[in-house]
């Protein structure tokens, strides 16, 4: 046992897989084992492992610049470059970019900067946040009391009141509809909640609406056609602003550009991103804002002398030339068209389960999805506590492919976005040998219901 505080671990079922080395779509334990990799490490090496291209770009910085702070007026070319370059990609009016280390300190500084921007504007008291229920924004004290899920709130006593966090409907249809609602009614019922929600806490004192256009570690809940639009006219009609978290979902991962682009939703006004921006080589993260936002915000700090806010390694000179190259290496291999391609034929060949007696319901876009397995086939009960999503993300690693039980029994896939139509179709015979073994436990256990 070493001396390691293991994150989002259980801390009594440590250190059961050691893996040493990784290439391609695979990685390799320290007993040389192959494991196809299906969640792409933690929804992010979209390029795979060992890329030399990026390995190069690393060696060549290092050796250029190995670091530099921004802080004080200090800034460098490269990272200058990568955030013109994301303002130019990003669906947003004229996108200011703050870069930190992590999808979480990224949702973190949002907060911040919303508080800094009303403040600037003369609307202190516009500081609430909307998130969902079962949202995953992150586990530092902001984001975690933004994250929507129970284990990342229990013993940590997160002040979720003097944050101003609101909680709304998770848009899941299959676990949220009510007996005999359609899926427009189902909208229409969690949108008019939203709007009643902004009515009794007053539309002057929220700030913004937080949501993942696709969700991740909830179980990547895809929300029904028309949701999104609804969301925004609500937003627009109270003046509050919409943020999305694009840490797992941008750069491809659903078959375009930025989920956001997948789900319709309309120039976001502030964006999170994370993960595929660097394909995971070097920690690195992005808070976008609109334009009229950072011009609001100037005053403010030469008031003060300082804009207060910001981090060791943010704009880290290597961490930028790795995103920097991953992004050139996404538009010049046409990766968001590869993506969409293979992610229609995983989304495909993924639903061939939908027959399966312990599977409740399939979903996804792109090169994500989840399985959700299921007590009761008919009535959609789910499994009680998470051991049977432990046991089936075990069973698929027996299998030789990693995955995650997610949102207690679904097993989620997001493979790196370079895989091809062999893998996906490996992916899924692995898959399948891993739920059979579940299908034999739960009914040797008697968890299934008739």
């Amino acid at each position: 046992m070493s001396t390691i505080i293991y994150p989002t671990t259980n801390l009594k079922a440590t250190e059961t897989l050691t893996l040493e080395r990784g290439d391609g779509a695979y990685v390799y334990d320290n007993n040389g084992k192959q494991y196809l990799e299906a969640l792409a490490g933690l929804w992010c090496t979209s390029l795979g492992y060992n890329n030399r291209e990026l390995i190069d770009t690393v060696n060549q910085q290092m050796g250029q610049l190995s670091y530099s702070h921004m802080f004080g007026g200090k800034t460098h070319q490269v990272g200058m470059d990568l955030a013109e370059k994301l303002s130019s990609m990003l669906p947003m009016d004229n996108a200011k970019i703050f870069f930190g280390n992590s999808g979480s300190d990224a949702n973190d500084s949002h907060v911040k900067m919303l508080r800094y921007y009303f403040n600037a504007i003369g609307k202190p008291e516009k500081f609430k946040i909307i998130a969902r229920e079962r949202a995953y924004h992150g586990v530092t004290v902001a984001a975690a009391s933004l994250t929507g899920l129970t284990p990342n709130h229990t013993h940590f006593d997160l002040p979720f009141e003097a944050l101003g966090i609101l909680r709304t409907d998770a848009p899941h249809y299959y676990r949220g509809r009510l007996q005999g609602e359609s899926e427009e009614q189902f909208v229409d019922r969690i949108t008019n909640n939203l709007e009643q929600l902004i009515l009794k806490e007053g539309a002057d004192t929220i700030a913004a609406f937080i949501a993942e256009p696709i969700t991740g570690a909830s179980g990547v809940i895809v929300p029904p056609k028309g949701y999104y639009e609804k969301v925004q006219a609500i937003l627009n009609k109270y003046d509050i602003l919409f943020w999305a978290d694009e840490v797992i979902t941008g750069f491809g991962r659903t078959g375009n550009d930025f989920g956001s682009t997948t789900m319709n939703i309309q120039k976001p006004d502030m964006m999170t991103m994370a993960k595929q921006l660097s394909s995971a080589y070097m920690p690195i993260s992005a808070s976008a804002i609109r334009g009229d936002m950072y011009e609001a915000m100037i005053e403010p700090s030469a008031q003060v002398g300082v804009f207060g806010h910001g981090y060791t390694y943010s704009g880290h000179p290597v961490s930028c030339a790795v995103a920097l190259k991953t992004l050139e290496i996404y538009e010049r291999d046409n990766i968001f068209g590869h993506a969409a391609e293979i992610g229609e034929y995983m989304q495909k060949r993924l639903r061939e389960f939908q027959d399966h007696p312990l599977v409740g319901e399939i979903r996804g876009k792109g090169m994500i999805a989840a399985v959700e397995m299921v007590a009761n086939k008919k009535t959609g009960k789910a499994f009680e506590g998470g051991a049977v999503g432990g046991f089936a993300m075990q069973a698929c690693q027996n299998h030789g492919m990693i995955t995650r039980a997610v949102a207690g029994s679904s097993l989620a896939f997001c493979p790196p976005l370079i895989i091809d139509k062999s893998q996906v179709d490996e992916m899924i015979e692995k898959f399948s040998l891993g739920l059979q073994d579940t299908l034999d436990f739960v009914t040797r256990e008697g968890l299934l219901e008739d």
